[in-house]
């Protein structure tokens, strides 16, 4: 079930967009200093703006999702501390839980950018039901530079949503999330599954 919403899961191309060369952090710092605008952007995304955040040698990743937060009006929030997971370790993981139907809801993810500059960086998430998929989302994160010391994750709070009630809407679905860039890079792949209670 999870290897078909994966399938579903894939950013589309935009027709006429092409990918610019990607640099690396010290040649965004170099490129045009005197250019104010450019040197906004840079700004923008954190660059030179805080002593770099110390990592762990051997962690390769650049972008980490440090946890996933379903706030539920009600009841005690959800939270999923993905830091030290990777896709691979998600997979064996039963990850679960109840959202009683009419229930406001809303999500907050908190990731960690290290080593290199992350363009375009995308949250995706796929829901199934009985085999049916019955939500997509695609939902543009922005574009982040390393995290520093004085602000050591970004965090991206999602509107709030109603869920869906009635007898057809109760039941279990099955879902999976993705952090994916405009380079294409999966990130993360998260597979879990709730359950729509009356």
């Amino acid at each position: 079930m999870t290897d078909d919403l994966e399938k579903e899961l894939v950013p589309s191309d935009i027709p006429g967009f092409r990918m610019g060369q990607k640099k690396t952090i010290d040649e965004y710092t170099r490129l045009d200093s005197k250019d104010e605008s450019l040197n906004k952007w840079k700004q923008s995304l954190g660059l030179n703006t805080g002593k770099p955040l110390v990592v762990q040698p051997d962690d390769k990743r650049t972008v980490v999702v440090v946890s996933m937060t379903l706030n539920i009006k009600g009841q005690k929030p959800v939270v999923v501390n993905l830091e030290k997971e990777d896709s691979i370790s998600l997979k064996s993981k039963k990850i679960k839980f109840k959202i009683k139907e009419r229930s406001v809801y809303h999500l907050v993810i908190r990731f960690r950018i290290q080593h290199d500059i992350i363009t375009g960086l995308r949250y995706m998430q796929g829901v199934k039901k009985a085999g049916i998929t019955v939500d997509r989302m695609d939902e543009p994160l922005g574009s982040y530079a390393p995290n520093t010391e004085d602000k050591p994750y970004y965090e991206k709070v999602f509107p709030e949503v109603e869920a869906p009630s009635g007898l057809l809407a109760r039941g279990s679905c099955n879902a999976l999330s993705k952090f994916i860039d405009d380079d294409k890079t999966t990130h993360l792949t998260l597979p879990w599954s709730f359950q729509i209670t009356k």
